[in-house]
């Protein structure tokens, strides 16, 4: 039996005038098809599984900050890949959220067909229904391929998005001091 998206990618190799029989393609139609299936796999993977309960009771009313966690995403428009550094704060109130699974947001909207800007917007409303934070702060950093192997071919360039909710939008000290403690953020 034919798996629809190994044939799409048969057809993909022979429409750019590929020969199929050739050694080194013969098995490429069905490993491209799997590497796409973990490349959004975010498709499959709900947040109440990936949480799994991992969100605690917590006095601490101090920022919250998990920095320079890597991400890797497609771009919607073109298929190809996006990927950075996402720094994520949030102010608690009276919960918590296990640390790995901050990571693991992250993975569950960077792993489906994406635009940065609304992956940003994605990773911080999902941690502030989840925590009820008084307030959740996403910075990412990212190099899309779309911009450096193809259109203007500009290796160099990154694309910086934020999304700031509460406290973070609305007191500057506290957005001040999250920007600050971020400034060392990695691409």
């Amino acid at each position: 039996m034919s798996d629809p998206l190994s044939d799409c990618y048969r057809a993909l190799i022979q429409g750019v005038g590929e020969d199929l029989t050739r050694e080194g393609l013969q098995k490429t139609p069905e490993r491209a098809a799997k590497a796409f299936k973990t490349l959004t796999r975010g498709y499959s993977q709900s947040l109440d599984d990936i949480l799994n309960g991992a969100i605690f009771e917590s006095s601490n009313r101090d920022m919250v900050i998990v920095r320079n966690i890597e991400f890797y995403s497609l771009c919607e428009h073109h298929l190809l890949p996006f990927f950075g550094t996402v720094q994520i704060g949030y102010i608690p109130n009276g919960k918590v959220i296990g640390l790995s699974k901050v990571a693991r947001i992250v993975d569950c909207f960077a792993r489906r067909l994406q635009i940065q800007e609304n992956l940003t917007v994605q990773i911080a409303d999902a941690l502030s229904h989840y925590t009820q934070a008084l307030g959740v702060a996403v910075v990412m950093d990212a190099k899309h391929l779309c911009m450096i192997m193809r259109g203007v071919e500009r290796a160099q360039s990154v694309m910086t998005t934020s999304c700031m909710t509460g406290v973070f939008k609305e007191v500057d000290v506290t957005r001040h001091e999250f920007l600050t403690l971020i400034e060392h953020r990695a691409v």
